[in-house]
């Protein structure tokens, strides 16, 4: 009789529970139910994630979550602001910030003078030195001149639907005829003119630098110097080229001074990159003031051999030689 008792009791309790405790019965029953947050869309259960929506660690607010759980609990609520930053730059094609990373070949003896050699479109600095490597036999290295082969840092590559590449900036295409990606390029050129200012806080003198590379890397360089240090000791171009409407051309148009001395090579089978577009290039800046050398290797497609590499390096010397100090040392 008793148990029928407290159990009628019990009853009553619960259909006339006051208020209060309703609305926190309600609360609990709609955070067991994983229901959305105000600014989030929930996932479905076996839909999958977003790509590159869950790049931040736990907490770091790049999602929603409803209670604890697995990954199918999370709620998405779009990127962070830091995250969302990060987005901005690389649609932009902007670097993100930090020093470059880079392969060098330091000189056998003192070191006076330095080389800088940008890889091509999804390469390496690692990458274009073993390149060098394996055509020499032997590292491309010098007695005074430090070789310094930096890589560009990962971001969306139009020609390649997007997708995420090293880089040195963007383009719209393949191709001599577009408008160049200028947003990309002058950012790039900001990150590169760090490193040549720490090779000049080590002691080297603009004019005792060199700068160049393959491909897009011959491209960044003529960028690079003709633009924003003219007084860098020259430049080399391997199988590159600049757009038709170059904003290097629109800089020299205005500059009076004495420019960077160009060395170029390019081969005439070559299918990416075409010939025509170097020469192109050449003509432009010689009409512009520059001093160029255009050095043709016919048969030869988009690559390096060792005829070039050699060419390059009795130039190099010839513009950064041995100081008369070294000598008598």
């Amino acid at each position: 009789m008793y148990v029928c008792i407290y159990l009628c009791i019990y009853l009553f309790i619960l259909n006339v529970k006051p208020p209060a405790f309703q609305t926190r019965l309600q609360r609990l029953r709609s955070v067991s139910a994983v229901a959305p947050q105000p600014g989030c869309a929930r996932r479905p259960r076996d839909a999958p994630l977003p790509a590159g929506r869950y790049e931040e660690p736990a907490g770091a607010g790049s999602s929603c979550w409803a209670g604890p759980g697995p990954a199918r609990g999370r709620l998405w609520a779009g990127p962070s602001r830091a995250e969302g930053g990060r987005r901005r730059r690389r649609a932009a094609g902007m670097a993100a910030p930090g020093a470059l990373q880079r392969s060098v070949v330091l000189p056998a003896g003192r070191h006076s003078a330095s080389l800088i050699f940008l890889h091509g479109s999804g390469d390496t600095g690692q990458g274009a030195r073993t390149w060098i490597k394996q055509i020499l036999n032997q590292d491309m290295a010098f007695q005074h001149i430090k070789v310094i082969y930096p890589t560009a840092p990962a971001r969306p590559y139009t020609p390649m639907k997007g997708a995420f590449s090293t880089v040195w900036f963007d383009r719209y295409k393949i191709s001599n005829e577009c408008p160049e990606h200028i947003e990309s390029i002058d950012s790039m050129c900001r990150g590169l003119t760090d490193l040549i200012n720490d090779e000049v806080k080590n002691g080297i003198a603009k004019n005792r630098i060199l700068i160049g590379g393959f491909s897009m890397g011959g491209g960044m360089a003529m960028h690079l110097a003709y633009r924003f240090h003219q007084d860098l000791a020259g430049v080399f171009a391997l199988s590159s080229f600049l757009n038709k409407d170059s904003a290097v051309y629109q800089t020299l148009k205005k500059t009076k001074s004495i420019l960077p001395e160009l060395f170029q090579c390019h081969g005439t089978a070559d299918e990416l990159v075409l010939y025509s577009w170097g020469e192109e290039t050449n003509k432009m800046l010689k009409s512009l003031g520059v001093s160029t050398s255009l050095h043709t290797f016919p048969n030869l497609n988009h690559e390096l051999n060792r005829t070039e590499i050699e060419k390059l390096k009795t130039w190099i010397l010839n513009k950064l030689p041995i100081e008369a100090a070294e000598t008598n040392e």
